[in-house]
C-alpha cells in the first residue's frame, strides 16, 4: 500500500498537482496543512487546516483508515511546542492509529515513538533546516502494518 504525504506548500498549486500526477498509483494523498488553497484545489487530498489556511473549511485533524491502516493527520500547530510528539502519539493511540502525519515545522522528520510512526514530510515551499523542499512516499506492508518504509522525495 502506498500513499503520498505533503505539507506546507503555501499556495504552490502547480507543484501539488504535478506530485499527484507523478504518483497516480498511490492509495491515498495526504496534506498536513498550510496549503493556502481552496477545497476545490485540494480535491483528492485528505487535508487538514494549518495556521495559514483561510480559503477552505478543513478539519484541524482527521483519522484516515487506508485499507485498515489508521493514520492521525494534523498540522500540529495546536499541539504545545513542548512534548509535541508525545502529545500527538497519545492522541493517535487513543484513536487506534499506527501513524501520525503532521506539518507546521517545515522540517522533515521520521521516527517511531511508543510503536507509532511519526512523519513530517517537510515543506514543499522551503525547509527551515536549509534542506531542499520535499515530501514523502509511505509504503506499508499489508501483511504487517508495523513494516513501514518512508522515502523522502526532494523537489
Amino acid at each position: 500500500m502506498k500513499f503520498v504525504v505533503v505539507s506546507d506548500n503555501h499556495g504552490l498549486v502547480d507543484l501539488l498537482n504535478s506530485i499527484r500526477l507523478m504518483h497516480q498509483d498511490a492509495d491515498a494523498f495526504i496534506h498536513c496543512g498550510d496549503s493556502e488553497m481552496t477545497e476545490y484545489q485540494l480535491s483528492g487530498w485528505a487535508s487538514v487546516e494549518g495556521n495559514n489556511d483561510y480559503y477552505a473549511d478543513l478539519p484541524l485533524s482527521r483519522i484516515l483508515n487506508i485499507n485498515g491502516f489508521k493514520v492521525f493527520v494534523t498540522h500540529s500547530h495546536k499541539f504545545s511546542y513542548f512534548n509535541r510528539n508525545e502529545r500527538m502519539v497519545e492522541q493517535a493511540l487513543k484513536e487506534g492509529c499506527q501513524m501520525v502525519c503532521f506539518g507546521h515545522t517545515h522540517v522533515f522528520f521520521d521516527d517511531v515513538l511508543d510503536g507509532v510512526r511519526l512523519l513530517n514530510p517537510g515543506s514543499l515551499r522551503y525547509n527551515r533546516d536549509g534542506s531542499k523542499p520535499c515530501y514523502a512516499i509511505v509504503t506499508v506492508d499489508v501483511e504487517n502494518y508495523r513494516n513501514i518504509s518512508i522515502e523522502r522525495i526532494t523537489v
